[in-house]
Order: structure tokens, then sequence, then C-alpha cells
């Protein structure tokens, strides 16, 4: 494994990092996929009306991007996304082993959801999913704009996400 630190992203951080970052690679992360299944009741929702966004939720693979940072901004960096994305606790951050796109291994620190916490929505109904996307709307905006910038990007990138694209479809009544 690399001994670099990278940070992985399947969500916003593709398309909204924040951060510095030396390179960025596509990577597969295997036994984890991306899932449209956290109540956000901050950032593109309310606790009284919440929207929709993603978590990484156990099984299957999930393709995203990979940041590796620098030695000197590991901390920061580190720091800066817990600040971002641990405002409920509803991630248990770790480092996962990714297999980037040029064939390397790395592990990368990524946030996948915790199934025991109160905003863990799992696979809902596709109705209710576009229901609380439609209605979310919190500090950052819209959960339908999130859901489409995910998947604007992941088409950019030539990792298209099948599934978040007809979520997305529902969302917008086509």
């Amino acid at each position: 494994m690399d001994g670099n630190f990278w940070v992985f992203g399947y969500g916003s951080l593709i398309w909204r990092p924040d951060f510095a970052f030396e390179e960025a690679q596509p990577a597969r992360l295997h036994g984890w996929h991306r899932s449209m299944c956290l109540y956000s009741t901050h950032y593109r929702g309310t606790p009284e009306v919440p929207g929709l966004v993603l978590g990484l939720d156990r099984g299957g693979s999930c393709r995203g991007l990979a940041f590796r940072i620098a030695h000197d901004q590991a901390q920061a960096v580190r720091q800066a996304l817990h600040d971002r994305e641990m405002v409920t606790n509803a991630y248990a951050p770790c480092l996962l082993p990714l297999r980037l796109a040029d064939g390397r291994h790395v592990r990368g620190y990524s946030f996948p959801i915790r199934r025991d916490h109160p905003q863990y929505a799992g696979r809902l109904p596709l109705e209710q999913a576009v229901a609380l996307i439609r209605q979310g709307v919190g500090g950052s905006g819209t959960s339908r704009d999130y859901l489409a910038a995910t998947v604007t990007h992941l088409e950019l990138l030539g990792l298209p996400d099948p599934s978040l694209r007809r979520l997305l479809r529902a969302v917008d009544g086509n």
C-alpha cells in the first residue's frame, strides 16, 4: 500500500473538495456502495424538513475520486473534512482500501454511513426518496442540486452512476 494520505470522494467531495491536493485519480472501493441513504438535516435539509444525501453503505462497490494530499497538509485536511462531514456524527470516518485507475492500491480516508445513527435512511422506496430530495433545502442548497451535481461530475469523469441518473430523472419528473 502507498504511504501517502489519500481522501476518497464519492459525492460532493468529487465536485467540491475544498482542499488542496497533489493528485486526483479515479478509484474503486470494494465492499461499499454509494447510496442516497442519509437524511440531511443541515446542509441539504432541516430537522423539520429533511432532505436526502449520499452515504457509503455496506455492500457492492463504488467508483469515485481519490485525492493525494501533501504530507504537510494531511492533518489540516483531515481536520477540515471532519469539521465539514461530522456535523451530526452520522459517518464513521476511516481508511478504506482503494484501487486507483492506474492500478495502484492505496488506503483512502472516507466517510461510511453509521447504520445506527438516526439519520440513516437505508434503502427507501423510490417515491419516498424523490419526495425527500424535492423538499430538501438547507444551508448549502437543495438536495436536488446536490444529486444533479454529483451525477454530472461522475459522468464528466467517465464514472457514470446509472441508479443516481434514474433517481434524478424521477426527481425532475422525467
